[in-house]
């Protein structure tokens, strides 16, 4: 209900013939080619999860790029309680992989993103020009580039101090929660997350695998950029690269918003909204279609991978559907063996043999 609300405020005012008129005018090469490069931008999601994995297991990217492409069509088909599906469709594809580690990875892979969206939003405000008569606007999104930045500078330097800390607080974690009123199973699994985010910061001690995460985290972000450009020269309009960025950021805030088609209405109008704030002289039929293209681009191939490994894998839907279940999510989270030991571990148990 509230999806279609948002649909309705999307295109209340809209001329939609003059909006189809600028869909079919658009330029199918650039189209194609953002469509390609979104394609690239989802195998390096792949990748960055295989190395955000490497301190706790070994995982095969093909089965990685699977997931995420599954994980990203079941986001777009059920909203953001999709999000569930990757954690727990990777483990069925790769038994090394357990749910918690999957869970917490895919946690690392969202601070990550967000310190990358915030860094490209908040600094390209520092060149980006505002249209004549939008400055006091302009303020307002200035000031909430800073707070992104504040917010994003203290949640980095709480993980740096867990990472450091986790014993102690993993202790102080078990000893607060050893309840009669609090399930064991819940315990155990909030304490194999916490066990299992320690062990994935390990990426941060070493300079090399941060390294890596950083690269390929902003390879990504400009495997999405670049597509958002392309699409919005398709349809002719007077924007520049920085304005692109400035039109992401936004787009990708509003798709948090947890309704069914991947933020659909939110995502769309937040999108046509950003490019008639810098844009003063672009029609709202034109900056709506290219907001339905866009949209379009950024979730078509996940959506056709998606399906694709759906129904050619061989993951057992009976399975599937028990583990994304409240109690069997726990179950199999709780199973962790306590002592786990990690590929940092590991690696360090060689070297000293």
């Amino acid at each position: 209900m509230f999806a279609v609300l948002i649909l309705w405020f999307f295109g209340r005012n809209l001329d939609w013939q003059q909006v189809r008129q600028s869909l079919s005018q658009a330029n199918p090469i650039y189209i194609t080619l953002s469509v390609l490069i979104i394609c690239l931008g989802y195998l390096l999601r792949a990748i960055r999860w295989q190395v955000l994995l490497e301190p706790i297991t070994q995982c095969s990217l093909k089965e990685l790029f699977a997931t995420t492409t599954v994980g990203f069509a079941a986001i777009f088909l059920v909203g953001r309680a999709g999000e569930i599906v990757r954690p727990m469709w990777l483990p069925m594809r790769d038994r090394r992989v357990r749910p918690s580690a999957a869970l917490v990875t895919l946690g690392l892979e969202r601070i990550f993103d967000l310190a990358s969206l915030v860094v490209f939003f908040a600094v390209n405000l520092l060149w980006l020009t505002p249209p004549v008569g939008r400055e006091a606007d302009f303020r307002y999104v200035e000031i909430l580039g800073l707070l992104m930045l504040a917010a994003l500078a203290a949640g980095i330097t709480l993980l740096l101090i867990y990472q450091k800390r986790s014993d102690r607080f993993i202790s102080w974690f078990t000893k607060l929660t050893d309840r009669t009123w609090i399930p064991k199973a819940l315990q155990n699994a909030m304490t194999s997350i916490l066990r299992q985010l320690s062990a994935a910061l390990n990426v941060l001690r070493d300079w090399r695998e941060t390294f890596w995460i950083v690269f390929w985290t902003l390879a990504l972000w400009l495997a999405i950029a670049v597509p958002t450009w392309l699409v919005l020269i398709a349809f002719n309009l007077p924007v520049t690269f920085s304005d692109s960025l400035f039109i992401m950021g936004l787009a990708a805030l509003s798709s948090v918003v947890p309704t069914p088609g991947g933020a659909a209405g939110a995502f769309h109008t937040a999108t046509a909204a950003s490019i008639l704030l810098i844009k003063n002289e672009v029609k709202p039929e034109d900056a709506a279609a290219a907001a339905i293209v866009l949209h379009l681009v950024y979730f078509a191939p996940a959506i056709f991978f998606g399906l694709y490994y759906y129904f050619h894998g061989d993951i057992s839907i009976e399975r599937f559907r028990g583990l994304i279940s409240s109690e069997n999510a726990v179950e199999e989270i709780e199973t962790d063996n306590p002592d786990f030991e990690t590929e940092t571990d590991r690696r360090r148990l060689t070297a000293d043999h």
